[in-house]
């Protein structure tokens, strides 16, 4: 498979650049994989298509202020640094924009100086390592200092603007850990929540941190050379329970969003059972992929030639999707981070 064959043209005006106003709002187009089919509705719709001892599976990672501006401490030169995952205390791998490339020993300083860094490696690989040394708590500086990393295709300064620190989380996040939002939840409201417990549903949290794995783009023709990159998941007992107990009794699994997919696949057996865990799911689904464990969809749209969109791709056929997506596309749907969002079947 040629990772051109997941290409589709998308207007840069359907790119949603703000949330709406109230999130439930949003429009769904509900896939029919079996019927292949689709029609068009609204996210607030969504409890209608659970049923009774259906279960869905949510991914309850908080983002955090992962982009730092700063400067050199040599030059003064502007800095900036989005932070990908933790490899020690104090010790970073980052991806790393300025004007110059930074050669091993940099040192990097941020707001007052009560923040700093060393760059640790050499030039050539594309993330780099920073040791950060801090006065106080490097939790509490990145709150005060850092800023939140929205995707680059939402124009607007860096570190956004007041309603991104409430909406680009999900009413559910709780884990601090992820440098990007599962985009899928961010429809959900506490009502839409309490109407699908009202209609028998189960709910189920499960935590994978985003990392930059999830939205790296893909860099090799053939698609099965492509790896996403590790992120860390967790699935508690009771979450494990209730997915393998809604299996046992012939009811689906609903997961919110790709992240969620990932997860609980990555922690499927063989046979679709899942263990509880705390690892780094290594998982890359392409098509061709078998599904063990969900049975049932729920994503945003996702870039042309991503490996979001092969996920996708592998859950519900690609030219399913891309039909689909054709449709959301001239029936104006706002696409991305912040736009409407597809319910698979």
């Amino acid at each position: 498979m040629h990772i051109s064959d997941f290409d589709y043209e998308l207007p840069t005006e359907l790119i949603a650049q703000h949330p709406l106003e109230r999130r439930a709002e949003a429009r769904m187009l509900v896939v029919n994989r079996k019927e292949q089919t689709w029609f068009d509705s609204h996210f607030v719709d969504l409890p209608a298509h659970l049923e009774a001892g259906d279960l869905l599976v949510i991914n309850n990672t908080r983002v955090f202020r992962a982009r730092l501006l700063g400067e050199r401490e040599s030059t003064g030169g502007r800095v900036e640094i989005l932070l990908i995952r933790e490899l020690d205390p104090a010790h970073w791998q980052a991806l790393i924009r300025t004007g110059q490339r930074l050669k091993r020993g940099a040192r990097l300083v941020f707001g007052d100086g009560t923040l700093r860094a060393e760059v640790l490696d050499d030039p050539g690989n594309e993330s780099r390592e920073l040791r950060f040394e801090c006065e106080g708590a490097f939790e509490d500086l990145l709150e005060n200092l850092g800023q939140v990393p929205l995707p680059p295709y939402i124009k607007r300064p860096p570190g956004g603007c007041a309603e991104d620190s409430a909406r680009y989380q999900t009413v559910f996040a709780r884990e601090r850990g992820a440098i990007a939002a599962p985009t899928a939840g961010l429809h959900f409201t506490p009502a839409v929540l309490e109407t699908l417990r009202s209609r028998a549903a189960d709910i189920a949290e499960i935590t994978l941190h985003v990392g930059y794995g999830t939205f790296a783009p893909v860099r090799v023709e053939n698609v099965e050379e492509h790896k996403v990159g590790a992120e860390y998941v967790q699935i508690s007992d009771r979450a494990a329970q209730s997915i393998n107990e809604t299996r046992s009794r012939g009811k689906r699994i609903f997961a919110t969003g790709t992240t969620t997919t990932r997860a609980l696949e990555s922690a499927a057996s063989a046979e679709g059972t899942v263990c509880a865990q705390q690892t780094a799911a290594t998982l890359t689904i392409i098509p061709g992929y078998q599904f063990k464990v969900v049975d049932a969809l729920i994503t945003n749209f996702h870039l042309p030639r991503s490996s979001l969109l092969l996920l996708v791709c592998a859950f519900a056929g690609r030219d399913l999707i891309l039909n689909a997506y054709r449709h959301a596309i001239g029936a104006g749907y706002r696409f991305y981070s912040y736009g409407d969002c597809m319910l698979i079947i």
